[in-house]
């Protein structure tokens, strides 16, 4: 039993000042008892002397400075965790809604985690497969990777959040040693609703741990759901050495909630308004990636944050890539073109696909077909800018068959659908056959011997008609 006080010294929107509070701890948990016997949680968010500031969870409404009791639990929030949590979901304070009943426990664990040794990490290596031809072949995901994805309002992050889901995997997976932890943050109801529907339509409900914080819950709640997600994944993957990829949705809601709660205690603004801490604070989420050497398993992230006006210097984006090991970067004109999904490639990067991909993981060619892709398109997008001062018919014949393999990129690669899953051989085959539309002398970033034992013209318009029916 914790130490027990009557009275508030002062309510304020949703927190709510004690007083002559001694050997009171940062985010420790609080029970508050209101007069009518009904029980709130809430979480010390400052100490000043020997007064703190608790943030109630539920809000402040019927509160009362005279009969409210308060009772200090001794103990950060912790979550109750075991195997039993695959196949659940719970609200954004780790507490179960869908009907099933509590969760057995077989621990309790602090939902800020505990700092890795750096010393105990192991370097990332191999690669999670998405289905995805243009993060898979282009922008491949490393396992223990934080590879966020940067969007825009009324883009498809949604939609492609749900085709990962459905279709990640891990090369060596028995179908038990790969898991995916799901955390919504500020969604409407209506989202949330099409993920878990999505999810169990598909029939990987039981692989998937949701943690969903609708957009009328508390915004304190909203700050703790990515935490209470990557608790929950860092038990299954150092615990049960289970391959975890974890998929946070949105960042940018999280850090707004961040900003409104920073705001309520009278700190001092940063750029846009945000806590000056927010870097700090990201870096805390994003850091929890990773594989340590004292275990098999691996925590890999997947951050979806929405750049407001498709500023990428905002300070959410902007901070995120200085954290995060690349991003994936949807386009808002491919979008527009019906091009899905989106992403744009050039601006897109994975800082660690060098370690995870070639001989032994993927294939030997993997990295000489996606920087032939690459450099490719960049083409392309040059040929564009001339065909629009000029006209597409004064262009040389060489820029015209660049200006017909951007299409056919966009529109089969990066476009290959939602219902459409290739294996990351089938990626690479298409990347062949794409490059055999262009001159032999237009591949200058591979090796005469690839080309001599891949490049195939007549062989690429079959694999491009199969792809172009859905059929592949």
């Amino acid at each position: 039993m914790g130490l027990q006080l009557l009275g508030l010294e002062e309510i304020s929107g949703s927190l709510v000042a004690l007083d002559h509070v001694k050997n009171v701890s940062n985010e420790e948990m609080v029970e508050i008892e209101l007069a009518n016997g009904s029980v709130r949680q809430g979480r010390v968010v400052q100490i000043e002397g020997e007064k703190a500031m608790v943030q109630v969870f539920e809000g402040t409404a019927g509160l009362s400075k005279k009969n409210t009791k308060t009772r200090l639990l001794g103990h950060p929030m912790e979550i109750a965790l075991s195997k039993e949590i695959l196949g659940r979901v719970f609200n954004g304070a780790g507490k179960p809604i869908d009907g099933l009943g509590d969760v057995y426990a077989e621990k309790f664990a602090d939902i800020n985690g505990k700092p890795l040794n750096p010393v105990s990490r192991q370097y990332p290596r191999n690669y999670i497969n998405t289905g995805i031809s243009a993060i898979d072949g282009l922008n491949t995901l490393i396992r223990g990777q934080k590879l966020p994805i940067f969007s825009g309002s009324g883009m498809p992050h949604d939609k492609l959040a749900v085709q990962i889901v459905r279709q990640a995997q891990i090369a060596d997976d028995d179908g038990k040693g790969f898991g995916i932890v799901f955390g919504a943050m500020g969604v409407k109801n209506d989202v949330a609703d099409y993920f878990k529907r999505s999810f169990e339509e598909t029939g990987v409900m039981e692989k998937v741990c949701m943690f969903v914080n609708l957009s009328n819950d508390p915004i304190i709640e909203r700050t703790l759901t990515p935490r209470c997600a990557l608790t929950a994944a860092e038990y299954l993957a150092y615990e049960l050495d289970m391959h975890i990829l974890v998929i946070l949705t949105d960042i940018t809601s999280y850090c707004e909630a961040l900003r409104e709660f920073s705001s309520s205690k009278g700190e001092i603004p940063g750029r846009k308004g945000y806590p000056g801490y927010l870097y700090s604070d990201l870096a805390s989420l994003y850091e929890r990636a990773g594989i340590i050497k004292t275990s098999k398993g691996s925590v890999t992230q997947i951050p979806i944050l929405t750049m407001p006006n498709d500023d990428i210097t905002h300070p959410v984006p902007d901070l995120t890539g200085y954290i995060t090991e690349g991003q994936i970067v949807l386009d808002r004109n491919l979008h527009q073109n019906g091009v899905y999904p989106p992403i744009g490639c050039l601006a897109s990067l994975s800082r660690l696909m060098k370690d995870g991909i070639g001989e032994g993981y993927t294939r030997k060619d993997h990295q000489d077909v996606a920087n032939q892709l690459f450099a490719s398109y960049a083409q392309v997008l040059e040929a564009r800018s001339l065909a629009s001062v000029i006209g597409e018919d004064e262009l040389s014949e060489s820029d015209k068959r660049f200006m017909e393999f951007g299409r056919l990129f966009e529109k089969v690669f990066v476009g290959q659908g939602f219902g459409v899953k290739r294996s990351i051989i089938e990626t690479l085959n298409l990347g062949w056959a794409l490059l055999s539309t262009l001159p032999m002398s237009a591949l200058d970033r591979l090796d005469p011997e690839l080309i001599k034992a891949n490049y195939d013209p007549e062989r690429a318009m079959r694999t491009i008609s199969l792809a172009l029916q859905g059929e592949e």
